[in-house]
């Protein structure tokens, strides 16, 4: 049995935290928690928040669990199949997740109860679909105190979902250097002048860091002259109130889908129609004959989705990754539309992924760590990895070794008009792309499977097993 391992994203919260035994996840509760956990408990708020799929669920396990002395119960929560972080949500997932904190929020309030922090890494996506899982997040509400976490939901879902609507789609980016949200001071500076004439906006976040400003600087002051910086108390109603103001903002703010590149990849791609139906039919015929059924299955490059849906046919939950925050938002849009639960689109750059970030590089996992020996689609992508970035033949083969165990992999030939224009506005300088170069460089972690050329192109599909 292996030894527990306490996971360093939890380690701020005095009242318990969370670790791994066995690869299962479980909660230790401490004992200066246990009034706050018991009234959750009994007040009936946890059975209504999982009733609306708004919180994890749990069960209590045995005492002889816990990890020290400090312990008032074990629970082992429902397992989250892939964590997932702010900074590779599309814009709609990231709003989503908003509005499922705000109702997790208001729905505490009905019970006595409040969120002491409203961070977004308290939300992973399960079946598709936003869930609450910080059960230890919520605490006593005391009449007449103002919301602690409002700052936090700011900066964590106010501030990034106006840059990402107002300035630029890509700032949602800078969650991977602000682990604590965006600055609002920041979000001020790079949000457009027109922003100042949109109430919700110029309440939460300009005015609001201006007022984060003036409290520094008084508090500074205050210090000095042995003063106190006093709260001014805000009744139910206006908590209340302030729950609403803040809903109507996130749900006011909206983004402007454009065609990028690769967002209407397959309207314009050189596939004929015969191309297209032989390539599903094979990626069917693949992942069939695949010895068993991985738990997660990954497309890298999958665009808006399309070949993640013939995986997930077949049982597989899939995370459908994607550089293109186009694609990535119209794959989860298209989703949530069709009430998908087996595919979770992610932005993912394969060239820089998702690093580990936090406290000694480890309170929140790198892409590596959260994708290894899985089976992995790799459809369309390598021709963009070895010649639009220079990554060579061999240097892909090692990454792909230490990702998947199982591997459907396209290559796409210079004969390919795909290639072809890419190769346009560069010298070709990759000699050794080719399949002959492929297959060398391939054959040093893989064995071959099966090998079929896709009908009407010069496209080639192979099915790979990593080698023992």
């Amino acid at each position: 049995m292996d030894k527990p391992k306490i996971l360093s994203s939890s380690f701020r919260d005095p009242s318990g935290f969370v670790f791994n035994k066995d690869n299962q996840i479980y909660r230790q509760i401490n004992k200066s928690y246990q009034s706050q956990y018991d009234h959750l408990m009994k007040s009936g708020l946890y059975d209504s928040l999982v009733k609306r799929h708004l919180l994890v669920s749990h069960e209590e396990i045995n005492a002889d669990a816990v990890i020290d002395d400090k312990a008032y119960k074990v629970i082992r929560p429902d397992q989250v199949p892939y964590v997932s972080y702010p900074y590779e949500w599309s814009f709609s997932q990231l709003k989503d997740a908003a509005l499922c904190t705000l109702e997790v929020q208001k729905l505490a309030l009905k019970h006595g109860m409040v969120l002491k922090d409203a961070s977004a890494y308290n939300i992973q996506f399960i079946k598709a679909r936003p869930v609450f899982i910080d059960t230890l997040s919520l605490e006593f509400y005391e009449q007449g105190s103002p919301w602690l976490a409002y700052k936090q939901f700011c900066q964590h879902f106010i501030a990034p979902l106006a840059l990402m609507a107002y300035s630029d789609i890509r700032l949602s980016q800078l969650f991977r250097i602000y682990i604590d949200g965006i600055p609002l001071d920041l979000a001020s500076q790079l949000l457009p002048t027109k922003t100042w004439f949109k109430y919700s906006l110029l309440s939460h976040i300009h005015l609001h860091a201006r007022t984060q400003k003036h409290y520094a600087d008084a508090a500074g002051k205050g210090s000095e002259a042995g003063q106190e910086i006093k709260v001014r108390p805000i009744g139910k109603m206006g908590f209340e109130a302030l729950m609403e103001s803040i809903g109507t903002c996130v749900r006011n703010i909206n983004w402007k889908l454009s065609d990028t590149e690769w967002g209407e990849y397959y309207t314009g791609t050189n596939y004929q129609d015969a191309a297209m139906l032989h390539k599903e039919s094979l990626l069917a015929e693949f992942l069939a004959s695949l010895p068993e059924l991985t738990p997660l299955l990954h497309d890298l490059g999958a665009n808006n989705g399309h070949f993640s849906r013939i995986a997930e046919k077949q049982g597989y939950t899939v995370i459908a990754q994607d550089i293109d925050p186009v694609a990535v938002e119209k794959n989860y849009l298209y989703g949530k539309q069709n009430k998908e639960s087996g595919i979770l689109p992610l932005l993912q750059d394969l060239t820089n992924p998702s690093g580990g970030i936090g406290w000694a590089l480890e309170e929140r996992d790198s892409f590596l760590q959260r994708c290894q020996d899985e089976t992995v689609l790799a459809l369309a992508l390598i021709h963009h990895l070895a010649i639009s970035n220079n990554v060579p033949l061999g240097k892909l083969a090692e990454f792909f070794a230490v990702v998947s165990r199982f591997l459907i992999i396209e290559f796409v030939p210079k004969e390919d008009s795909q290639v072809k224009r890419l190769l346009t506005t560069r010298e070709d300088i990759f000699p050794d792309y080719t399949i002959e170069g492929f297959e060398k460089a391939f054959s040093v972690h893989f064995r071959v499977v099966r090998k079929e050329s896709i009908k009407e192109s010069h496209r080639v599909l192979f099915q790979l097993e990593r080698l023992a």
